[in-house]
């Protein structure tokens, strides 16, 4: 679980520096597919990483729009506060959170049950899913696109044999 995460946010700090080089009509301009433009899925996806945790843990979510945090450093700011929430919970975690319940209630008043395990994994997927987004946004832009390649980012070390 934890390589994963760690997984995403190193991609997610790639992003934060190819958007450097990217004006910020750019950042900001409504494209095709996914929750508005390029900064907007960036706000996306950590407001849902830090409320799906934030969930789990009993606490309240996050009720701001993109609109106070439309442009790269302020998205970086509330990245890096949110982090220090999840970070923690994130390296706690172990095999016995797997299949704890999670109550969900649902707009039709039905109460949905997950396991803790599986909606972990759905953070993890929905950040990868807006990762292709801003993949294909990039070729948009004209700029290659951060590597999504798992391999090389020195997430698990080989053991080597002598």
């Amino acid at each position: 679980m934890q390589i994963m995460f760690r997984y995403n946010w190193l991609v997610r700090e790639e992003w934060y520096r190819w958007c450097e080089d990217v004006p910020e009509e750019e950042l900001l301009r409504i494209r095709t597919g996914g929750v508005g433009g390029i900064l907007h899925t960036l706000f996306h996806i950590i407001d849902v990483e830090w409320s799906w945790i934030r969930s789990l843990q009993g606490k309240s979510d996050f009720q701001e729009g993109f609109d106070s945090y439309n442009s790269l450093e302020k998205v970086r700011n509330l990245d890096a506060a949110f982090r220090l929430e999840v970070q923690p919970f994130v390296h706690s975690w172990d095999v016995g959170m797997e299949t704890r319940p999670f109550y969900d209630p649902q707009p039709d008043g039905k109460m949905a049950v997950d396991a803790w395990g599986e909606v972990m994994r759905h953070i993890i997927a929905h950040e990868i899913h807006h990762i292709g987004q801003l993949s294909v946004w990039a070729r948009e832009v004209g700029k290659k696109p951060v590597s999504a390649n798992v391999i090389g980012k020195d997430l698990i070390r080989p053991k080597l044999l002598s």
